[in-house]
């Protein structure tokens, strides 16, 4: 092989050796950025999540003490003491109307309510309620009410499958938007079982006029508190979160 041509081809290697070399390093510098760049948008991404979950905590602390619905529904207790003051039905109508705004199926509202206001009329009741039960003590019967100057018979449409979910749902608006007002409230199925298949109680429950086929299910207390209970202990160990299958 001529010399000129080993001469040729070394300088050639040399050449083609320096561009691979600064292909490599220039491949080496590309990856180091696009690594830093990676771990830049990694570690950014942390601190936004750690950042979220910090706003996120506040935030819920934050509506636990400042939002008058939750503040409302963490304050409300049950009353069974009442002051024998009347309710204005103005206050009353108020309440009825959140009432009749819970969430319900359909639509439907298969709900029915009727309130008594009156004492004597409630007096009148109880008397017929013991006397169905002459195998209880009669102060037993009547003080299921627990006193309250209004109370709200509730009855469902058993039609519809899920009727008593819409009472609950109404029964829940009625005592969270009472509590608002500064009215107590108390729900009770006591009277429920003491005036249905009672023969004494079948001419009330006919006065209280609800439409044919609907049942009586449920009663609401209402009236100023005359009491101040605590808050008895909600446990969250029966709320859990299912992340799969």
């Amino acid at each position: 092989m001529p010399k000129w041509w080993r001469k040729f081809t070394a300088k050639s290697y040399i050449c083609r050796a320096g561009v691979n070399r600064k292909t490599i390093n220039d491949h080496r510098t590309m990856n180091m950025k696009t690594l830093k760049i990676i771990i830049a948008a990694l570690c950014m991404t942390l601190a936004a999540g750690c950042t979220q979950t910090t706003q996120n905590k506040q935030t819920s602390q934050q509506a636990e003490g400042e939002n008058a619905v939750i503040e409302t529904i963490m304050a409300r207790r049950s009353i069974r003491k009442y002051k024998q003051i009347p309710v204005g039905r103005d206050t009353l109508d108020l309440i009825m109307k959140c009432g009749i705004n819970a969430p319900n199926g359909q639509n439907r509202q298969s709900w029915e309510v009727r309130i008594i206001d009156d004492k004597a009329v409630m007096d009148e009741l109880k008397e017929a309620m013991a006397k169905g039960h002459p195998d209880l003590p009669a102060e037993s019967v009547k003080g299921c009410f627990r006193d309250a100057p209004v109370m709200l018979f509730i009855a469902r449409d058993p039609s519809y499958a899920f009727s008593a979910y819409d009472c609950g749902l109404l029964a829940e608006n009625v005592m969270l938007s009472a509590w608002s007002l500064g009215v107590g409230s108390i729900c009770l199925g006591m009277p429920v079982r003491f005036m249905v298949n009672n023969p004494e109680c079948e001419p009330y429950i006919e006065k209280l006029g609800f439409s044919e086929g609907y049942e009586f299910c449920l009663c609401i207390g209402l009236g100023y508190a005359d009491e101040a209970p605590d808050a008895k202990p909600r446990s969250m160990d029966k709320v859990k979160y299912i992340d799969k299958f």
